[in-house]
């Protein structure tokens, strides 16, 4: 299970709050997002602006990492960088998507500062940023980004195995909406294809107790929620 920017019930997201919370109830996976500031801080953001976050039309990528802290985002919380994050929860794995191309090197000067390489997954919506990813942090885990998705689906139908590893290109999991559009991603056939991989399959963003059972019945990994206080006890009973 992986808190989706922390545990954002009483806490504004993406923020130590909510991943002091997502800790406290037992989360040993916390989903977060990055883009670059100003002065080359990797930032914890999951929007390009402040519009929907903070009310401002603002950029994160035009505003330093001091001028971020000090937006009050509610609860007494301001924006964090990443290198925070990973120094404040050091036993905890984080799932960092990388927003940006210009995020990269901050992203991966971030995990090197703290030593945090073998407990973070990188992932990106662009393969070939993921790809860059993986070649500067070679001891950490990635997800596949979104056109190698696509081939693995495309790969999983035909079955072949040849097909679906070059599709993952060493990605280690598949992160993953159900369904795109009105076409089923996520069935029990493409999960055992990934599985026969060597890789795993993390579905997102799953806030329904009834489809978490659902997915996990099929056999899949991991669940990106926004209810980790649902999703626990729920993992916790089936084993």
């Amino acid at each position: 299970m992986l808190a989706h920017r922390g545990l954002a019930l009483d806490a504004p997201e993406n923020t130590l709050l909510s991943f002091a919370k997502a800790v406290a109830i037992g989360s040993e996976f916390v989903e977060t997002d990055v883009h670059l500031t100003a002065d080359g801080v990797s930032v914890i953001a999951h929007d390009p602006t402040l519009d929907r976050v903070a009310g401002r039309a603002a950029e994160v990528s035009k505003l330093t990492m001091a001028e971020l802290r000090r937006i009050d985002l509610g609860h007494g919380q301001g924006f964090c960088s990443l290198e925070e994050a990973l120094d404040a929860f050091p036993e905890t794995r984080f799932n960092i998507d990388v927003k940006s191309e210009d995020a990269v090197e901050a992203t991966v000067a971030a995990i090197a500062a703290v030593r945090a390489d073998s407990r973070v997954l990188l992932t990106s919506f662009s393969e070939r940023r993921r790809l860059r990813l993986a070649g500067l942090v070679p001891d950490a885990v990635t997800s596949a980004g979104g056109a190698g998705v696509i081939r693995a689906r495309l790969a999983s139908l035909l079955g072949s195995s040849s097909l679906l590893e070059n599709a993952l290109r060493g990605a280690r999991a598949l992160q993953v909406p159900e369904r795109l559009g009105a076409v089923p991603l996520v069935t029990e056939r493409f999960v055992a294809a990934v599985h026969r991989a060597g890789a795993e399959v993390h579905v997102w963003t799953i806030n329904d107790t009834a489809d978490m059972t659902r997915l996990l019945d099929l056999g899949v990994d991991g669940l990106v929620t926004d209810r980790a206080d649902l999703a626990l006890p729920l993992i916790a009973a089936r084993s």
